[in-house]
C-alpha cells in the first residue's frame, strides 16, 4: 500500500526531463553584495543650442556646412521674407514722419521760449532807459526846465514797463512749466518711436540665423529655396570642449535612481566617475533617461556618440545571501525557482523571494539557504512544470 501511494503521488507531479548540460546551475552563498547596475552611457555635448527661426521665410543662403566648427555670432543661414521687408519699410516711413512732427513741435517750443526771452530783454532795456530819463528829467523839472506833464508821462511809461516786465516773467515761467512737461512727454514718445524702428530693423536682422556660441554645427536642416515657418529648428550648435554622459536605464530601477548617484567607468586605463544631475521622468520603450556630469575634467579624446560601459551605484556594499544572476529572473520575476535536491537528480519548484540585483548576483531574501543549488538559466519551455529531472548529458553514451 505504501508503494502504491508513493507511485500515485509521484504520478501527480508534472516532470520535465532535460539533459543536465543544457542547464546552468548557481549556488547560494553569503558574501559582499554590491548594489549597482551596468549601464551603457553615451558621450553627448554638455550644451546644445538650437537654431530656431523667429521670423519665417525662404532660405536664401546657407553659409556653413553640417559638422563645421563655428564662432559665436557667425552668420549661418540667411532667410528672405518679402512681406516682412515691406512691412518694416512702411513702419519705418510712418515712424519717421511722426519723429519729424515731434521735432517740429520741439522747435516751435524752443522758438516760443526764445521769443519770451527777447521780449523780456526789450522790456528790461526800456526800463533802464526810462529810469535814466527820469533821473535826468527830475533835475530839469526841479529847475522848471520841462513841464510837469511831460515828467508825469515818463513816470506812467516807466510803471507800464515794470508791469509789462512782471507779466512777461510770469508768462515765461508758466510757459516754461508747460514746455518742460511737453518736452518730457515728447522725449518719451520719441524714444518709443525709435525703439519701434530698432525693433523693426531687428526683425529683419532675425532673418540671418547666427551661431549662439562657439561650437560645432550639427543636424543642419536648410536647403536654398526651402520655405521655413516661424519657430522651425534649422540645426544645433553643440559645445566642442565640454561633454556629459546620457544613459537609458531600465524602468525597473526608476524608483531607485536618484540625483547625485555615482557611475564608475574606465577610459584609457583610468577609473573615472560621473554623477547623475538630471533624471528625465518620461518612460519610453521600457527605459528612462539620465544625464551625468563628470566628477572632474572630462577625459581627453572623447567623441560625441562614443559608448562607455558604466557601473551605476544604487547603494553601498553589504553582506547578504546571494544567488548568481541569470535569465531565470525574467521568467519568474524572482518569485520562484527550481532548486536541486541534495542528490542533484531533480530540481523542484519552490517559492522564494529575491531582492536587489546587479549584473552578477541577486539578493536572496527568503526561501533559500547557503549551499543550495538553483537552476539559473532560462525557464522557457518548462515554466509550468513542478519538477525537472536532470538526465545525463545529451552527448554521453
Amino acid at each position: 500500500m505504501g508503494i502504491a501511494i508513493w507511485l500515485l503521488r509521484g504520478a501527480s507531479i508534472s516532470t520535465y526531463r532535460v539533459p543536465a548540460d543544457q542547464l546552468t546551475i548557481g549556488t547560494v552563498t553569503r558574501g559582499k553584495f554590491e548594489d549597482y547596475i551596468a549601464v551603457r552611457a553615451t558621450v553627448a555635448p554638455l550644451t546644445t543650442n538650437y537654431l530656431t527661426t523667429e521670423q519665417g521665410g525662404v532660405v536664401r543662403q546657407v553659409l556653413a556646412e553640417d559638422g563645421a566648427t563655428v564662432k559665436a555670432g557667425q552668420p549661418l543661414i540667411v532667410l528672405s521674407n518679402a512681406a516682412l521687408s515691406l512691412q518694416v519699410t512702411s513702419r519705418e516711413a510712418s515712424t519717421a514722419s511722426q519723429i519729424n512732427a515731434i521735432e517740429s513741435t520741439r522747435l516751435q517750443l524752443e522758438q516760443t521760449r526764445f521769443q519770451y526771452q527777447r521780449d523780456l530783454l526789450d522790456t528790461q532795456h526800456q526800463i533802464a532807459v526810462l529810469r535814466s530819463n527820469l533821473a535826468r528829467d527830475k533835475i530839469l523839472l526841479d529847475g522848471k526846465a520841462i513841464a510837469p506833464s511831460l515828467y508825469a508821462q515818463e513816470q506812467e511809461q516807466y510803471r507800464y514797463e515794470l508791469e509789462l516786465r512782471d507779466a512777461t516773467i510770469a508768462s515765461r515761467d508758466a510757459e516754461q512749466r508747460v514746455r518742460a512737461a511737453q518736452l518730457s512727454q515728447l522725449g518719451k514718445t520719441l524714444a518709443s518711436l525709435r525703439d519701434d524702428i530698432a525693433t523693426a530693423k531687428a526683425s529683419l536682422d532675425d532673418l540671418t540665423i547666427r551661431a549662439p556660441m562657439n561650437g560645432q554645427l550639427t543636424a543642419l536642416d536648410a536647403q536654398v529655396g526651402e520655405s521655413k515657418p516661424a519657430g522651425t529648428v534649422l540645426g544645433e550648435v553643440d559645445s566642442l570642449d565640454r561633454f556629459k554622459l546620457t544613459a537609458l536605464v531600465d524602468e525597473f530601477y526608476i524608483g531607485r535612481v536618484a540625483l547625485g548617484q555615482i557611475a564608475r567607468f574606465d577610459v584609457g586605463g583610468r577609473e573615472l566617475e560621473a554623477q547623475i544631475v538630471m533624471i528625465h521622468p518620461q518612460v519610453s520603450d521600457g527605459t528612462f533617461k539620465v544625464d551625468l556630469h563628470f566628477s572632474g575634467p572630462a577625459p581627453q579624446g572623447l567623441q560625441v556618440g562614443q559608448a562607455i560601459d558604466t557601473r551605476l551605484e544604487l547603494g553601498g556594499a553589504s553582506t547578504a545571501l546571494m544567488l548568481p544572476n541569470g535569465p531565470f529572473y525574467q521568467d519568474t520575476g524572482g518569485n520562484w525557482a527550481f532548486v536541486l535536491t541534495p542528490a542533484g537528480r531533480y530540481a523542484i519548484r519552490r517559492n522564494i523571494q529575491l531582492g536587489r540585483r546587479n549584473p552578477d548576483d541577486v539578493e536572496v531574501l527568503q526561501g533559500l539557504e547557503p549551499g543550495e543549488r538553483v537552476v539559473i538559466s532560462s525557464y522557457q519551455g518548462f515554466k509550468d512544470v513542478d519538477r525537472i529531472e536532470l538526465e545525463k548529458p545529451s552527448h554521453s553514451n
